[in-house]
């Protein structure tokens, strides 16, 4: 029996909902101590006591996951992909000397924290035009410790917000942005912690954002830090790309980047599985930045939870000389045919638009408030 549906509230005024942070019921939260989870609290404050000397303060101790809500037009509300977001939650643990969070607390988590906030999930708009409810797991190390040490004491914490477009890509429309290669900071280096999503690899990235910000541009580009000649990703999100076909008949072929530096991406990791369903090419390899510069590829994309899929219409960077140069993508304005039709199916299952494999919006009859 599906869950009954609790609608959005009425108070909230929708058509204005933003890429922002709004007042919610509460937060979820479980702490381990003496080699173990406690059970799940619920807080309706805004605000997590910790102390002054806690390791994921002094020593950033800290990861988190970013995944969403989205209403069906039954009513009903679906995460999507939690299990993706669980497993890759546990490689940032591992990384940073933290426990793991077994998936079925995960789950729990998600599940509890969006259900006592269903009034906060927006209401159904075909492929998720009206927005979606950002959910945001993060496990910090609250223990104090004056040493150099792992801790003693972690906290799991899960939070919601209804949530606005970021770039303005969603319900099938993705005005392209321009991007800008960052030349003078390295994001992550060959073996280190790229592939984790923790707190201290974001803060370094937020002056060189600004920056480009402040030039008009809309994000930032980075290379590998080993050679700087090979993409690694965008500061906020993955890179893909449409390689450029040499006959209007070739199928399209989508292309990712293989790299030790890069986060593992749910969105980059589910587009090229609707890829491969619409019958294209999957080439997961290292790209050049020089196969940017001759004009590789048809479209260029950025992708993430936050952002789903933002089409790329130029790219700025140096030249070896030091002079600084731009290269257009696709009409150099506005997304590609590739790029729409991967956006179209990819918030399409998300909203229940269009069927998806199975298992990936969860649970399948709903989020269930008399469950929370």
């Amino acid at each position: 029996m599906a869950p009954q549906v609790v609608a959005p509230s009425a108070e909230f005024d929708w058509p204005k909902l933003a890429f922002d942070l709004y007042p919610t019921a509460g937060f979820v939260k479980y702490v381990w101590k003496d080699g173990s989870w406690g059970k799940q609290e619920w807080s309706d404050s805004p605000y997590l006591n910790m102390h002054i000397s806690a390791v994921g303060i002094q020593y950033g101790a800290s990861c988190f996951e970013g995944l969403k809500a989205f209403r069906h037009e039954d009513g009903q509300v679906k995460l999507f992909r939690p299990d993706e977001n669980s497993a890759r939650l546990n490689h940032s643990a591992a990384a940073l000397s933290m426990p793991e969070v077994p998936k079925d607390l995960f789950l729990e988590a998600v599940h509890t924290a969006v259900a006592r906030n269903l009034q906060f999930v927006p209401p159904h708009a075909p492929y998720g035009a009206s927005g979606s409810c950002y959910v945001r797991p993060t496990l910090i190390a609250t223990g104090a410790e004056l040493g150099l040490v792992a801790g003693r004491e972690f906290t799991f914490f899960v939070y919601v917000t209804p949530l606005g477009s970021l770039y303005g890509s969603a319900g099938g429309k993705a005005p392209g942005v321009d991007a800008v290669v960052v030349h003078d900071f390295d994001r992550a280096a060959p073996m280190g912690t790229g592939t984790v999503k923790a707190g201290g690899n974001y803060a370094p990235v937020l002056k060189y954002q600004a920056r480009a910000k402040a030039q008009g541009y809309a994000i930032t580009l980075h290379l590998d830090s080993k050679t700087r000649t090979q993409i690694d990703e965008f500061s906020t999100s993955n890179f893909i790309a449409i390689k450029k076909r040499d006959h209007e008949s070739d199928k399209p072929t989508l292309v990712y980047p293989k790299s030790e530096s890069i986060l593992k991406s749910v969105t980059a990791k589910s587009l090229m599985d609707i890829a491969r369903s619409l019958g294209w090419n999957v080439d997961h390899r290292p790209i050049a930045f020089q196969e940017v510069v001759d004009g590789g590829f048809e479209e260029v994309m950025a992708c993430g939870t936050a952002a789903a899929i933002t089409p790329i219409r130029s790219i700025t960077y140096l030249k070896d000389d030091g002079e600084q140069a731009k290269v257009s993508i696709g009409d150099g304005q506005n997304a590609g045919p590739r790029t729409l039709e991967l956006l179209q199916n990819l918030t399409g299952i998300q909203a229940g638009n269009v069927e998806g494999p199975a298992g990936w919006l969860w649970p399948a009859e709903g989020v269930d408030a008399a469950k929370a």
